[in-house]
Parts: structure tokens; C-alpha cells; sequence
């Protein structure tokens, strides 16, 4: 079937260890920026390196989002001053997106019909494990707030007071793949006239000890070897990968009908043109070529394009070693190794991978690039997995993009696939 999905971006917001706001974000793309470093107080396993915020502070992020309203700023430390980190992050991501989307202004959907999906679960898990030491002195120390704190909803209640959104809302999981799994549900939000906007929200992962240490026994995180600089150690799709790199990080969107933003002359920044989500029925961590490859198809079948379209594909890309070759296969097969195979990058080996909120930072990631005309580099690919892809190589490369996939993978054969489309009148570039 040949459908066209509703679905335009009107607002960006990302924050991670390379930059927070969507203009500090395309500088770091461009010029391929790591935000990995060595972990300060890593177990005798490691992780050794990570790309996380350690130096994040509500006050001086709020700060640091351009136009925001003095009341929206007051709001914002009222109802989260005392929430939990990830919480924080999110709201202060959020809120770039809904300024640079113009919600809340004259002529913005209403907030009645302003949804917010919140992509991400087992958000607490940190959390906990910081309260835990009290539940251990005494149950009377454990603040009351903690009940709704200890909640994946905690997002849900602190965005939508202070983004006053009383539309629809969920959270909504897929492991890794959560991100995107977000990205479909709003834009399916919009397209059953649920919503006019819906604010999508990929939200911080913050792993407790145990979680970091069974990922470590999974073999799916790298624990990093110790001679490697740090900007070296993420390597996705290369020979001598070693897993994933935890990474801190939050992205959102603001979705909208082209309707809504035609009505209000918002601006358009990308158009979701199709998507792929299906499962492999697999409780297990090992990717499916058959999966990856139907949600890619999926997409473009959905957009009514044919694969020789797609000019880019921000690819899942972990640095896994099984991972990487079952991308690189399902990517085979889908566009082949001809002379109109797409530009294939990584954004994790900038960023970490981000987890639950990967997909959105990733989908922002794309929209950027579509936008700027270029791709960004794959700073640590020295020896391809398959080098008849079309990988981009150590520095930026012009390119004139119209479609650009993007792609997240998650644990229980969880598979997604996001088509991007570039905004009309965009400026051009030569590829």
C-alpha cells in the first residue's frame, strides 16, 4: 500500500556530551566531534569510556536555551528543580523544541490538541540506586516523592505542566529502538486526527551499576581498551569494533500536521514520509537481517519510492560486532552494492549510543544533515566491515540529499525504521 504519512517537523531539541541545541549539535556533526571520554570511577570491567553529562546543572541549562521566556524559566525550576537528572534533561531539551517550533504562540495548536509522547523506559533504574542507601538507614528517609519519581510517567507530568500540553500522551518502549518507536507513534497520533502537534521526546537513559555490568557479561558493551584514546574506542562498522559506549543523551521533536503549520506559516525542517516497525519474534539480543530489511522496505513502500531515492542512511550502528555485520547485510540488501547506494553514517560514534533516546537524537541527527547538505563523518571507520557500502569517510562530506533513512535496532527483535523527506526550498548543495 502506498500511503503518505502526515507528519512534518516543525522544532528540534537535542542534548548530548557534544552539544545541547540543534545549532551547537550541526557544528559538532559537521565537524565530527566525539563527546566520549574515560570514565572517572569505572568498575574493574569498565566501562572504561562513556559520552555522558556530568557537568549538567538545571539553572545553567535553562539559561542557555535562547528566548525562553522568564515565566517558562520560573515554571521549569519549580516543578523540576528537585526531579530526577533525566528528567531535568528532558524538560530543558524539550523546551528547545517547543521554542524553535513556536508552540505556545499565537496561531499554535491549542494546548488541548497538543499530544506529548515521552520514547523510553526503565528510566529510574539510576535513580533507585541513589535512593536505595536510604531505604537502608530507615524507610522514613525516602521522600514521599519518590513514588512518583520511581514512575516512567514522572516525564509525562513534569512536560506537559510546564509545556501546559493536556493533548493525549504515553510513553511508549522498544529497547534501543525506542526513539523511533516514539517517532511512529505521534506521527500515528496525527494521521487519526488525535492531535494537531505532538512533542516527541526521547528520554535519558541513566544505567544503574547492575544494568552497565549485565550489558558488560551480554558482550554488548565495549569495556574499552585502555591504550585507545577515547574519541577512538566507538567504532561502528569497522573490523576491530568492541561494542557499544554508553552515552547521555535526550532529543525531541515537535511533529505537526502539514495543515497545522500551513495555517500558523510555521516552517517546515524535514517531512516523515514513511516508517517500518515490525518484530522477529525473538526474545533474544541477536539481530535479524530478515526484520532489518522489512522495516527498510516498509518505509519506502509506505512513501511509494523506490530504494535509488534514499540519498543517506543514518544507520543504528552500535560498534557491535554482530550488529554491525547484520545491518550491513539487511543495507545490502535493500540498496545493493550499485552506483546509486546511499551515504551510510553513524551518528553513536559522535555520541555514544544514547539508548532509549537514540532514535530521536539520531532522527534530529538526520534532519540536520538533510537541511545543512552534508553528511557527517564516520570518524573511527579505518577498516570497513563491507567496504562495497557506501560509507562516508573521516570528515564531512557536501551531498544533496531529498530521502534519508534512519534506523534503530532494539533487544527482543524490536525493529524500526524512520523515512525522512527534506523540507521544500531548502538550500542546495553539490554532492
Amino acid at each position: 500500500m502506498t500511503a503518505t504519512a502526515p507528519a512534518v517537523v516543525t522544532g528540534l531539541g537535542v542534548h548530548t556530551a557534544v552539544a545541547a541545541g540543534a545549532d551547537a549539535f550541526e557544528e559538532a556533526l559537521r565537524t565530527g566531534r566525539s563527546g566520549i571520554t574515560r570514565c572517572a570511577a569505572a568498575g574493574p570491567q569498565g566501562p572504561h569510556f562513556a559520552a555522558g553529562l556530568p557537568d549538567f546543572d538545571l539553572r545553567t541549562a535553562l539559561d542557555a536555551v535562547p528566548g525562553l521566556p522568564a515565566g517558562l524559566r520560573a515554571g521549569a525550576l519549580r516543578t523540576a528543580g528537585r526531579a530526577p537528572f533525566g528528567v531535568q534533561v528532558a524538560l530543558v531539551t524539550a523546551l528547545q523544541a517547543r521554542l524553535h517550533a513556536g508552540l505556545g504562540t499565537a496561531g499554535a495548536p491549542a494546548p488541548r490538541r497538543t499530544a506529548l509522547v515521552v520514547a523510553g523506559h526503565n528510566l529510574t533504574t539510576g535513580y533507585a540506586e541513589r535512593l536505595h542507601p536510604k531505604l537502608a538507614g530507615g524507610g522514613a528517609h525516602v521522600p514521599a516523592r519518590a513514588a512518583l519519581h520511581l514512575l516512567d510517567t514522572d516525564h509525562l507530568g513534569v512536560l506537559s505542566q510546564v509545556l501546559d500540553i493536556t493533548g493525549e500522551g504515553c510513553t511508549v518502549g522498544g529497547a534501543s529502538a525506542s526513539g523511533n518507536v516514539g517517532i511512529i507513534t505521534a506521527a500515528r497520533l496525527l494521521a487519526v486526527g488525535a492531535a494537531d502537534a505532538c512533542l516527541v521526546v526521547g528520554a535519558l537513559a541513566e544505567l544503574s551499576a547492575l544494568e552497565r555490568q549485565a550489558l558488560l557479561n551480554l558482550g554488548a558493551m565495549s569495556a574499552g581498551r585502555r591504550g585507545l584514546e577515547p574519541d577512538a574506542v566507538c567504532r561502528p562498522f569497522d573490523e576491530d569494533h568492541s561494542g557499544f559506549v554508553p552515552g547521555q543523551g535526550c532529543g525531541a521533536l515537535v511533529l505537526e500536521t502539514q495543515e497545522s503549520a500551513t495555517a500558523r506559516g510555521a516552517p517546515v525542517l524535514a517531512r516523515i514520509a514513511g516508517y517500518g516497525l515490525a518484530l522477529d519474534g525473538n526474545s533474544q539480543a541477536d539481530p535479524d537481517e530478515a526484520g532489518e530489511t522489512e522495516v527498510m522496505t516498509a518505509a519506502l513502500r509506505m512513501a511509494g519510492l523506490a530504494p535509488e531515492a534514499v540519498g543517506y542512511v543514518n544507520a543504528h550502528g552500535t560498534g557491535s560486532a554482530l550488529g554491525d555485520r547484520t545491518e550491513a547485510a539487511a543495507l545490502r540488501q535493500v540498496f545493493g552494492d550499485g552506483p546509486g547506494r546511499p551515504w551510510i553514517n553513524a551518528t553513536k560514534a559522535l555520541t555514544g549510543h544514547c539508548l532509549y533516546a537514540a532514535g530521536v537524537v539520531e532522527a534530529v541527527a538526520t534532519v540536520l544533515q538533510l537541511r545543512g547538505g552534508f553528511v557527517h563523518p564516520n570518524i573511527n571507520l579505518r577498516r570497513p566491515i563491507d567496504p562495497g557500502l557506501r560509507f562516508t569517510g573521516r570528515t564531512a562530506r557536501p551531498a544533496d540529499l531529498s530521502y534519508a533513512l534512519s534506523n534503530s535496532f532494539g533487544f527482543g527483535g524490536i525493529n524500526t525504521s524512520i523515512l525522512l523527506a527534506a523540507a521544500p526550498g531548502r538550500p542546495r548543495t553539490e554532492g
